[in-house]
């Protein structure tokens, strides 16, 4: 695909929706779309929106469904389908509570004893995989008195949906529904992976997993919108799940890069250009950080990283910034350490702004559908006051973006450069036949031809260095920015 997405909140770039398609249609024109993280109602709730308590409205602070209307009319919008949960504040769970048996929307929401109508041992409880500490339930009390022990994957304000039955399912397509009407293109099934839960596994992407990805892709489908899955998993698990949507991400290059910046190794990469999907969405980093465990080892398979070597990410990460990437980054129960980095990543390369231009020219170079995330693009350092006053570690790398602070980051090198990359990526080259090849033990190469015409990508992981070339001329960053913002740039 040619061109590269924006992946931003409405209310911490643009302030609202129409600040940014505002955004989109002047400064960050190069852009040809955006993925709108949650501006449901509320879009500010326990989980930044990812717990909605009206998942069909658009939250009138952010704007209307013509406001996000208007946004696709300017580029491809992608939005989110929250399929696991909803917020404990939404009238679904409030009427089940309040009806039991008579309500519209009973058993749209998954109990204990849906999961386990005989009981559960103890192996069978803690068999699941949850990434966050505690046991994945909470209680409530209906209003004749029943306590009920509802399935809370994430947080005991986000209750989990009951996909498997029809009441979980009528809700989802009325979803999929009004998405299509608002325009959106690209639907995001978050947190997917958690969806099934099967006694005896740790329903994590398990084949019942897979079998309800195609459901909702169905779902998706025949609304005539692309399907995009978030699944943070083993790279074979990535692979499988690719050929069942139209979109995955690739998580395993972020870590990878970080790995082969650190030890100027390119062999861990190159096994990954051998073996990844090409039909993923491309990051660096996104609104939950920076993913390492999607490079590591699973149970009895293999990583492309091995468990000593994601520690050693994580070791550079904290010591980059100055330890702040280790108090924000949570360790789930019975993990050994996070499985993701809760911090910036121009943080986590020490504010280099080579290595970030190094890092995205390699990003745009891949097959798939280059992403940025706003607070990349800017050259976000961690957020340390937000983090204190929430206590979410991932608020380290959602800064709230004033104009002023917008216009600031337009002037800086690592922006200038960024910008620079996007509009590159928007040449018909990137249309064509892709190759890569490892020219040492710290250099590889990625080019594409069209043609009669090429691209060219040459990286030094050991000496953080790249060059790019385009028909045989050098695509020089300095020309497009201030004089900093190229090869030079430190």
């Amino acid at each position: 695909m040619r061109g590269v997405s924006l992946l931003a909140y409405a209310d911490r770039l643009g302030g609202d929706i129409a600040g940014v398609e505002r955004l989109l249609r002047e400064e960050l024109d190069v852009f040809s779309g955006v993925h709108l993280l949650p501006f449901f109602t509320p879009f500010d709730g326990d989980d930044a929106g990812f717990d909605p308590i009206d998942h069909a409205a658009v939250d009138p602070r952010l704007g209307t469904w013509q406001d996000v209307r208007n946004l696709a009319e300017r580029g491809e919008i992608t939005a989110d389908l929250i399929v696991n949960h909803l917020s404990s504040r939404s009238a679904e769970f409030a009427d089940w509570l309040e009806k039991g048996s008579d309500s519209v929307h009973d058993g749209m929401f998954l109990t204990f004893d849906r999961v386990f109508p005989h009981g559960a041992s103890e192996d069978d409880l803690t068999a699941f995989y949850r990434p966050r500490p505690g046991v994945p339930f909470t209680p409530y009390r209906a209003a004749d008195g029943r306590r009920r022990l509802v399935w809370t994957t994430f947080m005991p304000t986000q209750v989990d949906i009951d996909v498997t039955h029809p009441a979980g399912t009528a809700y989802l397509e009325r979803l999929a529904d009004t998405l299509a009407a608002g325009g959106v293109r690209v639907v995001r099934l978050d947190a997917v992976g958690y969806a099934i839960k099967t006694p005896g596994t740790d329903s994590f992407m398990t084949p019942g997993t897979l079998e309800f990805v195609a459901v909702a892709a169905k779902i998706i489908r025949d609304r005539g919108m692309r399907v995009l899955v978030e699944v943070h998993a083993h790279h074979t698990q990535q692979i499988a799940i690719a050929s069942l949507v139209d979109l995955v991400y690739d998580f395993a290059t972020p870590p990878l890069l970080l790995h082969a910046l650190a030890t100027g190794r390119v062999d861990r990469l190159a096994w990954w250009l051998e073996h990844r999907p090409e039909n993923a969405v491309t990051v660096l980093d996104t609104h939950d950080g920076i993913g390492v465990i999607d490079a590591g080892p699973s149970g009895d398979r293999a990583g492309i990283l091995s468990v000593d070597e994601m520690a050693e990410i994580f070791a550079a990460a904290e010591a980059a910034t100055s330890g702040h990437s280790r108090r924000a980054s949570v360790v789930p129960t019975w993990a050994s350490m996070p499985h993701q980095i809760n911090a910036t990543f121009f943080s986590v390369l020490g504010g280099d702004t080579r290595r970030m231009l190094l890092a995205r020219a390699f990003q745009i170079f891949l097959p798939g559908e280059p992403q940025f995330y706003y607070v990349g693009l800017l050259g976000g350092r961690d957020d340390a006051d937000e983090f204190a006053r929430t206590g979410q570690g991932r608020d380290v790398n959602r800064h709230r973006y004033t104009p002023d602070e917008v216009r600031a980051a337009m002037e800086t090198p690592v922006t200038r450069g960024q910008l620079a990359l996007a509009e590159l990526r928007r040449d018909p080259i990137f249309e064509g036949d892709f190759r890569w090849s490892v020219r040492s033990a710290s250099e590889l190469e990625l080019v594409w031809t069209r043609a009669g015409r090429t691209a060219r990508l040459d990286v030094d992981l050991a000496a953080a260095t790249f060059r790019i070339e385009v028909d045989g001329a050098e695509f020089d960053l300095l020309e497009r920015g201030p004089a900093a913002c190229g090869n030079a740039a430190t």
